[in-house]
């Protein structure tokens, strides 16, 4: 990473790097668990350099794990207006039953309709200042938006992120979706978890206590920091849900390994609030710092991004750097479909 000789933990210029094209990871490794794992000690500052497969060796025996169970949708939608000009579309995220906060490529106004596939029609009911527009889905009648989910499946396309610079494929449905995804309602997967072939989901499990928490990622987790000062940051919100299973470990002393960022934002927040559910807008960095998860996977994130602070949350600036410049060197795939880390 690079190395600024007045570092800030406050100032967005403090989480730039430099990243060599070829280690961006566009497709994942076959198997999944052959990823590569970078294991960093925060008691004596040691890194070790490992293969996922091997992660059972490193999670301390008397943590508890726990895992966002959510699931990515084809939430990327190509359609057309009356007049035949084409439009993207991407749902971020259901503002209640029936109104969808999406992004749309193409330029649109107010009551305008797009056109899609399997009769699906969209229209723009409010246009935002940050990009979104919130939009109404209708076949014959209004969608509920679990009712939207079963025909994107037929005709939306898996969300890869933008970096891929790519089009999504056949194989993407498998490998952008955990083994244990289960409740409908991402648009990006919690890549950590990408990392787990079943086999090796079960062996861990079988060693440790387990549960699941629900956050359903938002497109709001690719958008980089562009304010100067961190804190400027208006961070997104997401909905959560804490499992009661989930509810009961983190309520005990056990200590908690939390698999992702998105695991750690869950679980950050009900321990900050107390809620089982709703809304979760919670930006963790240096000055920030968790205060229940003990231990984090995660993958190498993109410079600039409330990911990468909420890694330094845990190691504090300088040694996020130091990390990600031992990544480099070692040349370690970074990104979604990339390497994973785990921070003891």
């Amino acid at each position: 990473m690079t190395t600024y000789k007045m570092l800030n933990p406050l100032k967005t210029s403090s989480y730039d790097y430099h990243l060599p094209d070829e280690l961006i990871a566009t497709h994942p490794v076959e198997p999944r668990e052959n990823a590569r794992l970078l294991i960093y000690n925060r008691t004596d500052s040691s890194i070790t350099h490992d293969y996922f497969y091997n992660i059972n060796r490193y999670l301390p025996k008397d943590a508890a794990l726990i895992f966002n169970d959510t699931k990515v949708i084809k939430a990327r939608l190509f359609g057309k207006k009356r007049s035949g000009g084409k439009l993207e579309l991407l749902i971020n995220r259901p503002l209640d039953a029936y109104t969808i906060n999406v992004y749309i490529k193409g330029r649109v106004k107010e009551n305008v309709e797009i056109f899609f596939d399997e009769e699906l029609r969209a229209t723009v009911l409010k246009l935002h200042k940050d990009g979104s527009r919130d939009v109404r889905f209708t076949k014959d009648i209004d969608l509920r938006f679990e009712e939207l989910l079963p025909i994107i499946e037929k005709i939306g396309h898996i969300p890869l992120p933008p970096y891929l610079q790519r089009n999504d494929n056949s194989e993407d449905a498998l490998n952008y979706q955990s083994v244990f995804a289960k409740f409908e309602g991402a648009v990006a997967a919690p890549t950590a978890s990408l990392h787990f072939s079943d086999t090796l989901f079960d062996k861990i499990c079988q060693k440790h206590k387990h549960a699941f928490v629900t956050l359903h990622v938002g497109a709001g987790t690719f958008k980089p920091v562009q304010s100067d000062t961190i804190t400027d940051h208006p961070m997104h919100s997401e909905y959560f849900s804490v499992s009661d299973e989930a509810k009961t470990l983190l309520d005990s002393s056990e200590k908690i390994v939390a698999f992702g960022t998105t695991s750690t934002r869950t679980i950050e927040y009900y321990a900050r609030m107390q809620e089982q559910s709703g809304e979760a807008n919670l930006f963790l960095h240096p000055n920030n710092q968790p205060i229940r998860v003990n231990h984090l996977l995660t993958n190498f994130h993109l410079p600039k991004s409330t990911l990468l602070m909420l890694v330094a949350s845990f190691v504090g600036l300088q040694e996020a750097q130091n990390i990600y410049k031992e990544a480099i060197k070692e040349k370690y795939r970074f990104f979604s479909y990339g390497d994973a880390m785990l921070i003891l």
